[in-house]
C-alpha cells in the first residue's frame, strides 16, 4: 500500500461502532473528519485521548467536524469502554485490521525489547471532499485534541 500523503484521497471503509451500526466514511462527505487511530480500549493513554475527544465535543460540532476513533477491539469491547467514560462519538471496530493496514497504521512497535504488530496513534482529518488534509503521526496524547482543533481552525 502506497503511503498515505496530506492531498491524497482518503481510503474508503465501512465498519461497525460499539452499538453493531455501519459507519462509511463515504456518509459524511460535505463534513470534516477528525479519524482516529488508537491502540486498545480501556488503556491508560486511549483513555486519556478519548476523554479529551469527548470533552472537546461541543467545539468540533461548532467546526462542523465528526469524529470517528478506530481500533481494532470488537464491538462488545467498544461498547463497555464508550459506556464506561460516556463517550460521545463513535468507536469502530477494525477487528480484522483492514482499515488500520489501508490507513497505514498497522505497525510493528517495540516494548520491552520485544517486537509486535499493533497500531501506531495517528489522527487523519478528512476534508469534505474526502481528501486528507492532515496527518498527525506517532500521536503523544497530552495537547493532541488542542493540535487537532488548531488545523481544522486554520
Amino acid at each position: 500500500m502506497a503511503e498515505l500523503k496530506v492531498g491524497s484521497k482518503a481510503p474508503a471503509f465501512s465498519l461497525e461502532d460499539s452499538n453493531g451500526k455501519k459507519f462509511s466514511l463515504k456518509d459524511y462527505l460535505g463534513k470534516k473528519v477528525v479519524l482516529y487511530f488508537y491502540p486498545k480500549d480501556m488503556t491508560s493513554g486511549c483513555t486519556a485521548e478519548a476523554c479529551d475527544f469527548r470533552d472537546a465535543m461541543p467545539e468540533f460540532k461548532k467546526l462542523d467536524a465528526v469524529v470517528l476513533g478506530v481500533s481494532p477491539d470488537p464491538v462488545s469491547s467498544h461498547l463497555k469502554f464508550a459506556g464506561k467514560y460516556d463517550l460521545n462519538f463513535p468507536l469502530l471496530s477494525d477487528v480484522d485490521k483492514k482499515v488500520v493496514e489501508k490507513y497505514g497504521v498497522w505497525q510493528e512497535k517495540s516494548m520491552y525489547g520485544k517486537k509486535y504488530m499493533g497500531v501506531v496513534r495517528t489522527t487523519f482529518i478528512i476534508d469534505e471532499a474526502g481528501k486528507i488534509r492532515e496527518i498527525f503521526p506517532k500521536v503523544k496524547v497530552k495537547g493532541h485534541v488542542e493540535e487537532v482543533k488548531k488545523a481544522l481552525k486554520d
